[in-house]
């Protein structure tokens, strides 16, 4: 894990509403579909250095409450059969959480160690609940953004 400092940018992809009690069950989960979805109805330029995103966002209050999921890339790398929304990644600091391996498996341990470190008695850091997201940098690796207070 690293602390880094964002400045603001922009994501453009296709949206869901969720909570993680229906991302654990298979039949109620709707992140996985999503980034299918996404994937059949947009090309996202990697060549020229483009990350895959999946934005959290609009929380109802923590991990436990119902938030919204934009799967997307720059605006400028990305085209798309259909009119993609607009999210803001804001400036500010972020915990960064990576892992490599197998996807999905690899995403879910990594989330998995975050939960971990924000429920452990040794927490220096307070979530915000902001905007949090993923940037996948390869088909193996991806790095997870966690808003954090100064």
């Amino acid at each position: 894990m690293k602390q880094v400092t964002l400045v603001e940018h922009r994501v453009a992809g296709l949206s869901v509403r969720t909570n993680n009690a229906s991302e654990m069950q298979p039949e109620t989960a709707k992140i996985g579909a999503l980034h299918q979805t996404f994937a059949q109805q947009a090309n996202v330029n990697y060549e020229k250095g483009a990350c895959l995103y999946g934005v959290y966002y609009q929380y109802d209050s923590d991990y436990t409450g119902d938030f919204n999921v934009l799967v997307g890339s720059d605006p400028s790398m990305v085209e798309s059969k259909k009119e993609l929304e607009m999210v803001v990644l804001p400036a500010g600091e972020y915990l960064v959480f990576s892992g490599e391996g197998e996807m999905p498996q690899i995403v879910i341990d990594v989330w998995g160690e975050i939960w971990r470190y924000f429920s452990g008695d040794n927490c220096a850091h307070q979530r915000l609940y902001t905007v949090d997201f993923e940037c996948y940098t390869s088909e193996n690796s991806v790095d997870v953004y966690i808003a954090v207070e100064h």
